[in-house]
């Protein structure tokens, strides 16, 4: 393998795990809402705040050049999990 590709590579390397953390991060934060939220008998989804989140992220992914589409399916993909890891809060409380 050329030198080039290998430095891209390893470059690919590490974005991806520094997204592994990220992505582990969040949902230690998310599972400590749903907690919350099954301690408070509230609800497991938010729509509201998940059309402003998708929003705000779309904007984000247009001021990054990132295609919004993209970014918009990335999120729906991670809320519709948070969802479902609420709902499993919520129906184990």
């Amino acid at each position: 393998m050329d030198k080039k590709l290998k430095q891209y590579r390893q470059s690919i390397n590490n974005i991806d795990a520094a997204l592994v953390f990220i992505l582990a991060e969040r949902f230690k934060v998310t599972q400590a809402v749903g907690e919350y939220k099954a301690k408070n008998d509230l609800p497991p989804a938010d729509p509201s705040r998940e059309k402003e989140q998708i929003e705000r992220l779309r904007q984000l992914a247009s001021d990054a050049d990132l295609d919004p589409e993209f970014s918009e399916k990335f999120l729906r993909f991670i809320i519709d999990e948070v969802i479902r890891h609420h709902e499993q809060i919520r129906d184990a409380s």
